[in-house]
């Protein structure tokens, strides 16, 4: 079951049709959220993100799209489906019908579909996990490539570029020719102490996941965190690479090119993300 503007209707419906203009023109935004038991895993920092990249987007926001609203069209997508554990659900908000690159209104409409995850927690895959470069086409360093927004044709792209060569994932770079994030996700760079995560201004997504790591951070001695810049030349000198996202937590990167990562830092993060989910 999918659930369209708050009906519920079978996942085969015809509900969409030609005019959408996610379809048309990508003008649409995202949030992928985890929900374990019934609990949306930081579920006021994704609403939060949506309202403010809706705004920017001069998205008309309905009164009804409280918190509390859409959490409870969110459960009841997912007790629906009867699953549950833990569920990945996608909350897509979509601008209605109507109109060229000026649309005839900026009123939307929202769809929620869901599926089953393996674990309620944030867990290590083992097995090979191997990245490369993706020079084909670049992220533009600016405010819309933070947004969780359905133009994703160079991550489509570049995820067929990975699954043809081997690789597990590929990193993004800007038009500066500077890392900017992977293809799920956001980057972190571990080198001695410090930790590095590309700049919002680079034009990485700005992620819930890096934000709550960046937090962790902020708070545990011995460790160094800075925003900022990261040159393809970094990665080999680094000691560990992890990618985060709201659906794996954080995946620790095992091999760029003839560089072999450790993944001590990167597992430690994943234990205090996982405790941190309990208190959210």
């Amino acid at each position: 079951m999918i659930n369209y503007n708050g009906k519920l209707l079978p996942a085969s419906s015809d509900f969409l049709n030609h005019e959408n203009r996610g379809l048309r023109y990508g003008d649409s935004l995202f949030e992928t959220l985890r929900v374990v038991d019934g609990k949306i895993i930081f579920w006021e920092d994704h609403y939060l993100r949506l309202m403010a990249s809706m705004r920017i987007l001069r998205m008309i926001i309905p009164m009804e799209f409280t918190m509390e609203f859409l959490h409870e069209q969110i459960a009841m997508t997912v007790q629906a489906n009867a699953y549950s554990g833990a569920s990945r659900v996608r909350f897509t908000v979509f601008r209605s019908n109507g109109g060229l690159y000026l649309p005839e209104t900026n009123e939307i409409s929202y769809c929620i579909e869901c599926s089953v995850l393996d674990s309620p927690f944030y867990s290590f895959t083992e097995g090979p996990y191997e990245i490369e470069l993706f020079k084909d086409f670049y992220v533009h360093n600016d405010l819309t490539s933070t947004l969780k927004t359905n133009n994703r044709i160079i991550n489509v792209v570049g995820s067929i570029y990975a699954e043809e060569n081997g690789y597990q994932n590929c990193l993004l770079l800007n038009t500066d020719k500077m890392v900017t994030e992977a293809l799920n996700g956001n980057i972190f760079m571990v080198k001695d102490q410090i930790i590095s995560t590309p700049l919002l201004e680079d034009g990485c997504l700005n992620g819930i996941i890096r934000k709550k790591v960046i937090q962790i951070l902020q708070k545990i001695e011995g460790f160094t965190l800075k925003e900022r810049s990261i040159s393809p030349f970094d990665l080999q000198k680094a000691d560990e690479l992890f990618i985060t996202n709201s659906i794996v937590g954080v995946r620790p990167v095992l091999k760029y090119r003839k560089k072999e990562y450790k993944s001590e830092v990167g597992m430690t993060m994943l234990g205090k993300l996982n405790a941190m989910t309990r208190l959210s």
